[in-house]
């Protein structure tokens, strides 16, 4: 099965304004130069190119109308003539007296107390454009695979080896028989267990993991529901998945690279998908989170840790 970003945002309602910017964020890397610019264009003056015809932004950006009306088409509108609504919304929105963006760019003598707050106004729109990018559809249906599943194995490397390793954790904390491999190896090897009703997940900020999308493979290729957390819905990961969860895109620079700047969008993610699951396996998640509670307890109170 092979996936392209027309086929994976096809059926889907036009995102709302606040959506677009987070949109074009995702989906740039995947885009021609010449749609890049027309989608920059847009995300960056939605006031200025709201009031442009097909024509006057082909002749702004340098492209032709056929290119404006596919960009438009690739972040989910119908047609120019509604993107250009969700322009307008936009500036709407932009004008009404929201405070202007903080630049999130970290300079090496930057004070500690603006590399806190940089980070933390970077942290909360890489939130905020995942949650607007994440297709709901696909989280739902990642979820009922996940609460049916008789066993789940999730694959990831470096920073997001750490996130599936938080994801499983979670899942075994409600009772569900979840593994997490970040060797390569042992990835592959489990895989080749999997079978129908068992659900393998592949997490990859690149899309392009050699390590994470093998096993996965395996895990398609044995009948297994799989599931991509990638920022790149177009990348080879999605060739074997299922389902496909979209994270942001975040801005990288030298002090905020790619595995922190990720992270945070992947585990959004996964904190959607085990509140999903928990809330339709309530009955016996409930008292298995309990019981973990209550198993580890003595191990948080002081007279505990002193027997």
């Amino acid at each position: 099965m092979t996936h392209n970003v027309k086929e994976i945002f096809a059926g889907e309602a036009p995102p709302a304004p606040a959506a677009l910017a987070a949109k074009v964020r995702t989906l740039a890397p995947s885009m021609t130069r010449s749609m890049q610019r027309v989608a920059e264009a847009v995300a960056s003056d939605p006031a200025g190119c709201a009031a442009l015809t097909v024509t006057g932004l082909a002749e702004l950006t340098g492209t032709s109308e056929a290119t404006v009306v596919r960009t438009a088409r690739l972040l989910g509108y119908p047609g120019y003539r509604d993107l250009r609504l969700a322009l307008a919304g936009l500036a709407a929105q932009q004008q009404s007296g929201r405070a202007p963006a903080v630049t999130a760019d970290i300079a090496v003598d930057d004070p500690i107390a603006d590399v806190v707050a940089k980070l933390a106004y970077d942290e909360q729109q890489t939130l905020a454009d995942t949650a607007a990018g994440l297709d709901t559809v696909q989280l739902g249906a990642a979820v009922t695979a996940l609460a049916a599943a008789r066993r789940i194995d999730i694959y990831g490397v470096g920073a997001s080896g750490l996130v599936a390793q938080d994801l499983a954790q979670k899942l075994l904390r409600i009772g569900l028989i979840a593994h997490p491999h970040s060797d390569p190896h042992l990835a592959v090897t489990n895989a080749v267990q999997l079978r129908a009703k068992d659900v393998a997940i592949a997490i990859t900020h690149s899309g392009s993991t050699g390590d994470v999308i093998e096993p996965l493979r395996v895990a398609f290729e044995r009948g297994a529901t799989t599931v991509a957390i990638t920022g790149r819905p177009d990348g080879p990961v999605t060739q074997y998945a299922d389902h496909i969860l979209t994270t942001s895109t975040a801005r990288e620079s030298e002090l905020r690279p790619a595995a922190m700047s990720s992270r945070t969008s992947q585990l959004l993610v996964v904190d959607c998908l085990f509140v999903g699951v928990a809330q339709r396996t309530y009955e016996t998640a409930a008292p298995a989170l309990s019981a973990s509670y209550e198993a580890l307890a003595h191990r948080h109170s002081p007279r505990g840790r002193m027997r």
